[in-house]
């Protein structure tokens, strides 16, 4: 007994030490955060919010949708402020790696950024993605306003209906509360990283899942998502 609670003790002051020591470096990211986010010209842009597992992959499937100005890697959902990677990676945050995503409204609709998301994660498993376990890569559509959560909610349930899943879609669906920017290294990695990120794709499982879950729908027919109205926008003042 006082042997375990000995092991015990020493794991919790080594996880305690560890969360102290990373959570120093908060400041430096919080600057270089807002440096990402405010460096662009968002005039005339919505925004939305997803997660689908290693935001490496999220962020690269979302930069390629028409209409989409920028996405970035990060966090969300989680409780701690201005988490670090080292932080959510070791499930201390509950947070969950995210891609916020700025697009053009008037060129895609945010139906079809969902169903980019349906295409690149596997809306089933929230226990994580692929090869990547737990809260921190689980699924999630972060809905900003209203209107995003009531597409939300009925594109999944057309998911769930007609799509090509066999297990029940799963996803969580909750409202906005923050997103805080990966580090720097984290963004663009499909470009600047392109091997690894290829080697990465098939490693983890996510590419075999995409082929053999969609086949021949696996690319997004987006003539479909183009916007017939001038959309209602989720407000920029609060996408941090």
């Amino acid at each position: 007994m006082k042997r375990t609670l000995a092991v015990t003790l020493l794991a919790l002051a080594g996880a305690a030490a560890a969360y102290f020591m990373v959570s120093a470096q908060t400041e430096p990211h919080a600057r270089e955060n807002a440096d990402l986010i405010e460096s662009f010209d968002k005039e005339g842009l919505a925004v939305a919010t997803f997660a689908g597992g290693c935001f490496w992959c999220v962020e690269a499937a979302f930069q390629e949708a028409p209409g989409v100005r920028e996405a970035f890697s990060g966090y969300s959902g989680g409780e701690f402020d201005k988490p670090t990677y080292e932080l959510v990676a070791y499930g201390l945050t509950n947070h969950t790696e995210a891609v916020q995503v700025y697009y053009d409204p008037e060129k895609i609709t945010y139906e079809g950024l969902l169903q980019v998301l349906w295409r690149t994660a596997d809306p089933t498993d929230t226990a994580g993605q692929f090869s990547d376990r737990g809260r921190q890569y689980r699924p999630a559509i972060f809905y900003h306003n209203d209107e995003q959560r009531q597409a939300a909610i009925r594109s999944r349930d057309e998911l769930a209906k007609n799509g090509p899943f066999d297990k029940p879609i799963k996803i969580e669906i909750s409202p906005f509360k923050g997103f805080y920017v990966a580090e720097g290294y984290h963004q663009d990695y499909y470009k600047k990283n392109p091997l690894r990120y290829r080697f990465y794709t098939i490693g983890s499982g996510r590419a075999g899942f995409q082929l053999d879950t969609w086949g021949e729908d696996l690319d997004v027919d987006f003539s479909k998502y183009k916007p017939s109205k001038k959309p209602d926008m989720a407000p920029l003042a609060n996408a941090m």
